[in-house]
């Protein structure tokens, strides 16, 4: 009996609150059959990434996080943009994956919940990351579905059902390059 692809659901933003996190939760809501997510919950626990740690053992942090990205059939990211790039604790958790090879040929893609005309920073320094682990993006699942304040129920999650089949799909078309 095979087994159900597993989406990571990976925040870029530490704000509990946050569009991106809203994102994340709704897409955890609304999985498909058969898909099961899983939202990574370790970002502010990573210490700062420092080479000379990065060898056996690892912190238990990065050990973790590590399981997950390798447990996971494809990926999923949702991260702000600062300053026109990643914010830095994300950025601190992706350095911490160059020096396994859990991403390598990974399904990956990302939702932009950035207003029109905001992220490309974010998203350009996100392909040339997950670039440098041997990620493979899949640009059919990578989507814009900016979300303002209003769209967030008291639940966190985005009730809205345009952007919950965007979302749908988005898992979908990821589960399907994982070959599930």
């Amino acid at each position: 009996m095979p087994t159900s692809p597993v989406i990571l659901l990976l925040s870029g933003s530490l704000r509990g609150g946050s569009s991106n996190e809203a994102v994340l939760r709704t897409a955890h809501a609304v999985a498909p059959e058969g898909i099961r997510t899983v939202r990574y919950a370790g970002l502010a626990a990573l210490p700062h990434f420092n080479p000379d740690d990065d060898i056996d053992p690892l912190p238990a942090p990065v050990a973790e996080l590590r399981a997950a990205i390798d447990a996971a059939s494809a990926l999923l990211i949702c991260t702000p943009e600062y300053a026109g790039t990643l914010p830095g604790s994300f950025k601190n958790l992706l350095d911490w994956t160059v020096g396994g090879t859990e991403i390598c040929d990974k399904p990956s893609a990302w939702v932009s919940a950035a207003a029109p005309g905001r992220g490309q920073g974010a998203e350009a320094t996100l392909r040339t990351v997950l670039g440098y682990t041997g990620g493979a993006v899949v640009e059919e699942a990578c989507v814009r579905v900016p979300v303002g304040r209003e769209l967030i129920g008291a639940d966190g999650v985005i009730a809205d059902p345009g952007v919950q089949d965007r979302l749908r799909e988005a898992l979908r078309v990821l589960a399907a390059a994982a070959g599930a």
